[in-house]
C-alpha cells in the first residue's frame, strides 16, 4: 500500500490482538490484490445502553487505483455471532474480498454478460 493502514476505534481498547487481527486480514486482501493504495477501518462498539447481544459495527475503506474505491459497512441484523469482536472484523473482510473480486473482474473484463437469447422467426430461418 501507498500510505500507512489507519484504524480508528469507536468504545472499543486499542489491543496489539486487535491491530494483528485488522493487518493479518488486511495482508490476505494485499496478498491477492497487491494494488490497493489505501486503507481504513472503523471499529465500533455495541451500544453502551445493551450488556451484550448487539453486534459490533465495522466498516472498511479501501482505496484502488485509478481513484476506485471499495467500502465496506458491515452493520448487521441480529447475528449472534458478530456480537465477537474477532468474527464482527473476519466477517467485514471476507465481505471486501468478494467485493474486491467482483471489482477486479469488472477492471479485467472477466464479467459474465447474459446475453438475451433472441427467438428467431421462422421466415428469418435460411
Amino acid at each position: 500500500m501507498e500510505t500507512l493502514l489507519q484504524i480508528e476505534l469507536d468504545g472499543v481498547k486499542s489491543s496489539d490482538y486487535l491491530n494483528a487481527l485488522v493487518e493479518s486480514n488486511l495482508a490476505k486482501i494485499e496478498k491477492r490484490f497487491g494494488r490497493a493504495t489505501a486503507c481504513r477501518v472503523v471499529v465500533r462498539a455495541p451500544n453502551g445502553h445493551h450488556q451484550s447481544g448487539e453486534p459490533f459495527e465495522i466498516s472498511i475503506r479501501i482505496a484502488l487505483p485509478a481513484k476506485k474505491e471499495i467500502n465496506v459497512n458491515h452493520t448487521p441484523e441480529q447475528n449472534d455471532r458478530l456480537t465477537d469482536l474477532t468474527a464482527a472484523v473476519n466477517a467485514a473482510f471476507k465481505r471486501a474480498l468478494r467485493q474486491l473480486d467482483d471489482e477486479s473482474q469488472q477492471m479485467q473484463g472477466r464479467v459474465k454478460h447474459h446475453a438475451t437469447q433472441r427467438l428467431l422467426d421462422p421466415s428469418e430461418a435460411t
